[in-house]
């Protein structure tokens, strides 16, 4: 059916949902790259005025991608909840944004499966970003292996030792810089350089290895391709989180080399391992805005519901960790930092409301018209959010992916600033080692690090720290 809305006596007609979607999409490069984007700021205001008009049960009549066609459709349509969906199902997608502003979590909780991933994204169209931190901070989602991660007055982090030729003293090296600034507490995780399962194998002992010597109370993970964790799984390697990135069509999760049953062979290949504690998660997905575009796999849908459609990929598999990429596929998706900034409270707010335990990557490539600044901004409005990780590396500076993100000291300014702190068996470990005090400040003594290296047995490490 045909959507319409008039503005100073100007009609202006959307012939399909995905292309109000589209249209009411803030300012996009990504969206503009695909020849989907509002034509200027008042047809993208008349498609925002009609969106908010429009009834939530109008997604339940009107497939963007015909569920017989894709599988990521047909997952959406099987994990709808029509008893969770009756608190607002006679709601418009204004009267939606609504009631989130006055709800409180454990409302918006239940909601999780009333919700299409196209609905969240509709109503995130609506928000501006105090909505969107607002309503997320509301919403908590706790998930569990060694460490708790998403609890209230907490930050998480990633700690990401890449290296560039995965190179066993430079992972250490660098896993260590992170360890003795307090990040590590969601997972210690490698991007590996190569895909080989016997690069793999050698990652996640060496991970392993770090995390038993020190009694870290925490959970590693290589972030191989899902069929390559399976091949390392098999042979007996110590794997904790098996991670694959995945997006909102199954085209382009094809591109990725993936469909949703090899992901439930690899789920269940690693519950098989009991690494993991009876009730936790040990699932890590990434997604990010553009990737369905990049692979020419969006079938005409914005690339911001494109993103939200990934996270009913994600809840499938009860994750521990999920994040967003934000800025990592470049300006032709997401041009400058503003739009980079948005992008990042636009995932988080979705994946909330989907149920997810959302992290994100608050980065940018070199190319992209963003810097430092713009990064503490998403920094903060996402701590203020409540988000349940970020990604630190040495220096902001990922010299392996060769992109900028958090370093690991911003991580521990925004913990010092917003009072925020470690999962808490990672904060008690942090505090009996000496690299935090019993206030939670940063105050590592020198001696610590050589200590770390003579526990590690690693001679070169020993020699540096000396």
């Amino acid at each position: 059916m045909p959507y319409a809305h008039t503005v100073e006596n100007t009609v202006f007609r959307f012939a399909t949902l995905a292309e109000l979607l589209a249209k009411a999409s803030p300012e996009r490069s990504g969206d503009q790259l695909a020849g989907i984007a509002a034509e200027g700021p008042v047809e993208r205001l008349a498609a925002q005025m009609a969106l908010a008009d429009l009834p939530l049960r109008a997604f339940l009549a009107e497939e963007l991608i015909p569920g017989e066609e894709d599988e990521v459709s047909d997952l959406i349509e099987r994990q709808f909840d029509e008893k969770a969906f009756a608190p607002v199902s006679s709601l418009t997608v204004g009267a939606l944004r609504e009631w989130l502003l006055a709800a409180k979590g454990p409302a918006i909780a239940a909601l999780a499966y009333g919700l299409t991933p196209e609905m969240t994204a509709a109503v995130s169209k609506l928000c501006r970003l105090q909505d969107l931190v607002a309503i997320a901070a509301q919403r908590r989602v706790v998930t569990r292996f060694r460490s708790t991660i998403g609890l209230g007055g907490r930050l998480s982090t990633r700690n990401q030792p890449n290296h560039p030729t995965d190179d066993t003293a430079g992972i250490l090296a660098s896993a260590l810089d992170g360890l003795l600034l307090g990040s590590g507490d969601a997972v210690i995780g490698v991007n590996p350089a190569t895909d080989t399962v016997e690069d793999y194998v050698r990652i996640v002992q060496l991970l392993d290895e770090l995390r038993e010597r020190l009694a870290i109370p925490t959970q590693t993970c290589c972030l191989g391709h899902v069929t390559v964790a399976l091949e390392a799984m098999a042979s007996g390697a110590p794997v904790d989180l098996v991670f694959q990135s995945v997006a909102g069509s199954e085209k382009a999760n094809t591109g990725f080399g993936v469909d949703l049953a090899v992901l439930r062979e690899a789920r269940d290949a690693a519950r098989a391992l009991k690494r993991c504690p009876e009730d936790g998660q040990f699932m890590y997905f990434e997604t990010g805005q553009g990737s369905a575009l990049s692979a020419d796999a969006h079938f005409g849908v914005d690339q911001q519901t494109m993103e939200a459609r990934a996270y009913a990929v994600a809840r499938e598999f009860d994750p521990l960790l999920v994040n967003t990429v934000v800025g990592f596929i470049g300006p032709e998706y997401l041009f400058d930092g503003k739009q980079i900034l948005r992008a990042g409270l636009e995932d988080h707010f979705c994946g909330k409301l989907l149920g997810l335990p959302m992290g994100v990557d608050v980065c940018y490539t070199n190319h992209a018209d963003a810097d430092g600044d713009d990064m503490d901004a998403l920094l903060m409005l996402l701590a203020a959010a409540g988000v349940n990780f970020v990604i630190t590396v040495p220096g902001a500076d990922d010299i392996m992916l060769n992109y900028q993100s958090l370093s690991h000291h911003d991580a521990a300014f925004a913990r010092q600033t917003l009072g925020r702190r470690p999962a808490p068996e990672f904060e008690r470990w942090l505090i009996e080692t000496g690299i935090l005090d019993p206030a939670g400040r940063l105050g590592a003594p020198p001696r610590l690090l050589a200590d770390f290296a003579a526990r590690l047995g690693h001679q070169a490490l020993a020699l540096g720290a000396a």
